[in-house]
């Protein structure tokens, strides 16, 4: 499907290319995949404070830095490597999340010894329908910076060791690997999305 005029995309595309790609080809599809969903996660908690195109520009310098966010590197990254990426340009300069990032790479072993995968305990936390709006706006997204699901996601997470993973960043995660859908009604993706949701096979623990 091609869609091209702005009025037929979530608002918050804008006109950045950057964006726009990122809205067509990737955000809100379902994702099982445990390195991707990682990355994710990683992404989304370097954000925080940030705007996401900044992170979408920085995206290929983080997957250099940290190894394609293959979970097992992530976890032997050592003290020296932190020094080294704090002087790295490329991506965003943090200390605590750039810990924080190694730290839940060595979490997500455990975490897999507990539910089988990474992708089944993210798509645990999938909201039924009920709890879902009846009709998805601009308004209703721009409100919805946190969940029920996402706030026991977050918790779920926190108890386990992991950092940077607040509801209203885990949320976003939610929304960008397709645990839910939120296209805007006008949106052409938003049917799309949908099929693609339904014919995902959700991981099971």
């Amino acid at each position: 499907m091609s869609v091209k005029t702005a009025d037929q995309r979530c608002s918050w595309c804008g006109e950045h290319d950057d964006y726009i790609a990122y809205h067509d080809n990737e955000w809100g599809l379902p994702r099982r995949d445990r390195q991707r969903l990682f990355e994710k996660i990683c992404l989304e908690g370097f954000q925080a404070g940030l705007s996401w195109l900044t992170i979408l520009r920085k995206r290929e310098n983080f997957r250099r830095a940290f190894h394609q966010f293959d979970p097992k590197k992530v976890a032997k990254m050592t003290e020296g490597d932190v020094e080294h990426l704090l002087q790295d340009a490329g991506i965003v300069r943090h200390r605590g999340k750039i810990e924080s990032a190694i730290n839940n790479a060595k979490q997500v072993a455990r975490l897999e010894q507990e539910f089988g995968s990474l992708g089944a305990f993210v798509w645990s936390f999938e909201p039924s329908s009920k709890n879902r709006p009846r009709k998805i706006t601009a308004q209703i997204v721009a409100a919805l910076t946190k969940t029920e699901e996402s706030t026991a996601m977050s918790t779920a997470l926190k108890t386990r060791g992991w950092s940077f993973v607040g509801p209203t960043t885990m949320y976003a995660f939610m929304q960008s690997c397709g645990v839910v859908n939120d296209h805007v009604e006008h949106c052409g993706w938003r049917m799309i999305t949908e099929q693609a949701r339904a014919e995902f096979a959700r991981p099971q623990a």
